[in-house]
């Protein structure tokens, strides 16, 4: 993301928080939502302070220890249906508030090929096409939040699944003082979902997201391919690095009916579960990125 664009949408943010903060009545101003408003202005100065002179290394270090030490992390969950855009938008918010998006798929690859007791007993039974449990995920995600660059928070993509998934997540938060305080959906129709899905490519290290009529690689569009020669292996490859994209094998309509399925009627109870704390924000996700990122920077700010 570029410095204009961090200007452009961080600064309104900033304003928005820190009114909110100013100007509140203390005696209708809870701590709970004081302490995001808080979080969100701080967020929100530190995308500006990016685009800025920076101070010197000490200070930095300085603030950094001061949010980690006194301010709530930052414990978002991010959901939308397949397609809605998580792609996009997580690594975004990833940016801004420098907080690791972390999918629990690669964190049971990492943790297997990890050599450890644990990860030993993990690749056996991923391995052995046996069923890793809900238990060993939130272990999982219990060890992966102790490293540095969560210290400041974390954005969980992938999980919860269900609402069982959700209350044992609130359980081990709950052991170490800690809640969820942000959760994001990004809603799409089902209607327009199809397309995104069946033309979706995406790098398998960072995760970004491309799709061959709406956000084309670059290698497709140089190579004067748009439109013409059908998307493949050879001709899709991330702008970054330059390695190959791939689909999902249920990248396909048909799987697609079966995981919207899936998604309402295991989904749906977990928001309704955090909508009594006043936490679930629904973003238009059928709109264009700009717009989208813009309401996801209001989501983040009221909470």
């Amino acid at each position: 993301m570029t410095s204009g664009r961090v200007r452009r949408f961080a600064a309104p943010v900033l304003r928005q928080a820190t009114r909110g903060i100013s100007t509140a009545p203390a005696a209708r101003v809870s701590a709970f939502k004081y302490a995001y408003a808080a979080g969100a202005a701080g967020a929100a100065a530190g995308a500006l302070w990016l685009t800025q002179e920076k101070p010197a290394l000490a200070d930095c270090a300085t603030t950094t220890e001061k949010f980690a030490t006194y301010w709530p992390r930052k414990i978002m969950i991010l959901f939308g249906k397949p397609g809605a855009g998580k792609g996009s938008q997580g690594p975004a918010i990833e940016e801004l508030l420098g907080i690791p998006v972390l999918s629990t798929g690669d964190m049971l690859r990492a943790i297997s090929s990890s050599g450890s007791d644990f990860g030993n007993e993990l690749k056996t039974i991923m391995n052995t096409g046996g069923l890793v449990s809900d238990e060993i995920v939130v272990k999982v995600i219990q060890e992966r939040i102790q490293a540095a660059d969560c210290r400041l928070g974390f954005v969980l993509d992938g999980f919860p699944r269900t609402l069982e998934q959700a209350k044992a997540t609130d359980a081990m938060l709950r052991a170490n003082g800690e809640c969820v305080n942000s959760v994001i959906e990004l809603d799409v129709p089902n209607s327009v979902l199809e397309k995104r899905i069946t033309g979706r490519w995406i790098h398998k290290k960072s995760g970004r997201s491309y799709h061959v009529s709406n956000k084309p690689p670059q290698s497709y569009l140089k190579a004067g391919l748009f439109g013409s020669v059908a998307p493949s292996a050879e001709n899709m490859k991330d702008d970054v690095t330059g390695e190959d994209l791939y689909q999902r094998g249920d990248d396909t309509a048909e799987a697609l009916g079966n995981r919207l399925s899936t998604y309402e009627s295991k989904t749906y109870p977990i928001l309704e579960h955090y909508a009594p704390f006043g936490i679930v924000k629904k973003v238009n996700g059928n709109v264009a990125f700009d717009q989208v990122w813009e309401e996801v920077l209001k989501s983040l700010s009221t909470n």
